[in-house]
């Protein structure tokens, strides 16, 4: 029974940044999903894959897995760059790069 313990990124069509201060431990899953022949759904038996706990932070989440026994991998977040430019900018003498008009 292993856990993930993660900070979750936005998604494509976000662009705030609601859901993704809290930091989510999540089960990795035991066995794996089969498809069930007459309808011909993706099931699963194991239920600790519908488990997602949010805590304010990482050591709140750490904590949690220490003492309740549970293994957990820790992934930190990587921080977005991001290079702020004017569109003043595409017409500098000093610009590198070829022009595209």
């Amino acid at each position: 029974m292993t856990a993930r313990i993660y900070k979750p990124a936005r998604t494509a069509m976000q662009s705030g940044s609601a859901k993704t201060k809290d930091w989510l431990l999540e089960f990795e899953p035991e066995e794996p999903r089969s498809v069930e022949p007459l309808m011909g759904w993706t099931s699963s038996g194991d239920m600790k894959q519908q488990v997602k706990l949010r805590f304010a932070t990482k050591e709140e989440a750490i904590a949690y897995a220490t003492r309740n026994g549970i293994a957990y991998q820790l992934f930190e977040p990587q921080e977005a760059t991001t290079k702020i430019v004017s569109y003043s900018d595409n017409f500098k003498v000093s610009r590198i790069g070829q022009w595209t008009h």
